[in-house]
């Protein structure tokens, strides 16, 4: 079991990195840019499966808040304004 949740820290982590490196790579993700959001960081990661019954892309986004709101408080990234959109600090 502690095999599993060791993959799983793992696997967060990785997630981390590429919603990262996908707001440094996207041209309104920089410090001063626009912001991106979350769902454009989403699926520029590639974490995007698709459609599926009671499953939908919209749908599946909403764990990539959690991410978003640990690499802010680790001061990496910032929302523009109380809304969306997600750049680098």
């Amino acid at each position: 079991m502690k095999d599993l949740l060791q993959q799983g820290l793992e696997l967060r982590s990785k997630a981390k990195e590429l919603a990262i490196s996908a707001l440094q790579k996207h041209p309104d993700g920089n410090k001063n840019g626009k912001g991106v959001k979350q769902a454009e960081v989403f699926r520029h990661c590639g974490l995007d499966w698709g459609d599926y019954p009671k499953a939908l892309s919209t749908q599946q986004q909403y764990w990539v808040v959690a991410l978003l709101r640990e690499l802010e408080a680790d001061g990496i990234i910032e929302q523009v304004e109380d809304k969306v959109p997600w750049r680098l600090k």
